[in-house]
């Protein structure tokens, strides 16, 4: 993967509230002293059965405020500077800009609805948000209440160093299935898929995995296309997307399949209690999306799969 050092990295797309200075990239993930999940271990499985999803235990329908506004004056000052992509928040932000820039032609093309835009929230440790409270714990997610997508970028540390998703397209990739959390609230698939859980509760985990799935394939439909979006000056944002790069991206889609994740917790695989999809399912649909570029392939709730 190769970026454009001339593409401009718009940074009002992202609202920092890690405090003064930007701060927080030096910090760790929070890990509790002694809850039940237990130490280093239970605090990176919490993380990952969280991981890329649309709610992760907070209450979409409570309005927890999310009334804090950040300070985007050092990273606007940050991103302008010659080295901006060397730095892991501009260049974040600059994969924030290519995938809204593709949802911005393709939602119209494909569903013939307007695209709204979504600001990602950088945060350090704690955030307050329209579904309520959250700390560095909950992982990246999508709030629906809010509109916001939520992320701690010290989060990809974990994500490297706990589970071996070193590469750099993983987190362009998270990103892109937080977005498609979006797409799914603008085109009332949410909304619909909660009211099929509370008249269907037994198959409540099912409906939440089609979700998910479906937020994979949109991610895979952004990868396909990314080389072709462009700033607002029509500079391209990618130079190139390798082979290598989308396999990263399988590769955490498969690290974070509901299966693994229950194997790394030393408990038995149970499909009954999937959330997210397995390996297998959560590369499949990344793949499938991928493959066609047309978002309209990804009817996860069309399909018997």
């Amino acid at each position: 993967m190769e970026l454009n050092e001339n593409a401009r990295v718009d940074t009002s797309q992202v609202d920092d509230r890690r405090g003064s200075g930007g701060g927080g990239g030096g910090m760790g993930i929070p890990i509790p002293g002694g809850g039940g999940r237990g130490g280093i271990v239970g605090i990176i499985i919490a993380v990952l059965v969280a991981l890329v999803g649309g709610g992760f235990g907070l209450n979409a329908a409570t309005n927890g405020g999310g009334s804090e506004q950040g300070d985007n004056t050092s990273l606007e000052q940050k991103c302008s500077a010659e080295d901006a992509l060397k730095q892991l928040d501009c260049r974040n932000t600059l994969y924030v800009n290519s995938i809204q820039a593709y949802w911005r032609t393709a939602m119209p093309e494909v569903f013939g609805e307007q695209y709204q835009p979504s600001k990602t929230v950088f945060f350090s440790q704690n955030v307050s948000t329209g579904c309520g409270a959250a700390d560095s714990g909950v992982g990246p997610f999508y709030c629906p209440a809010d509109d916001l997508v939520y992320i701690d970028l010290t989060f990809y540390r974990l994500l490297a160093d706990q589970l071996g998703a070193e590469g750099e397209f993983a987190q362009p990739y998270v990103l892109a299935h937080e977005y498609g959390h979006h797409v799914q609230d603008l085109l009332g698939t949410e909304a619909q898929m909660r009211r099929q859980q509370q008249r269907d509760p037994q198959n409540a985990n099912a409906l939440s995995v089609k979700l998910e799935l479906q937020a994979d394939c949109y991610a895979g439909a952004w990868a396909k296309n990314a080389t072709g979006t462009a700033d607002e000056g029509g500079q391209k944002i990618f130079k190139s997307i390798t082979d290598q790069d989308i396999q990263q991206a399988i590769d955490t889609a498969e690290k974070i399949g509901d299966d693994a994740i229950q194997q790394r917790s030393g408990r038995p695989v149970n499909p009954d209690e999937f959330t997210h999809g397995s390996s297998e399912q959560r590369k499949q649909w990344f793949t499938k999306g991928f493959s066609t570029g047309d978002p309209k392939s990804c009817d996860t709730f069309g399909s018997s799969q």
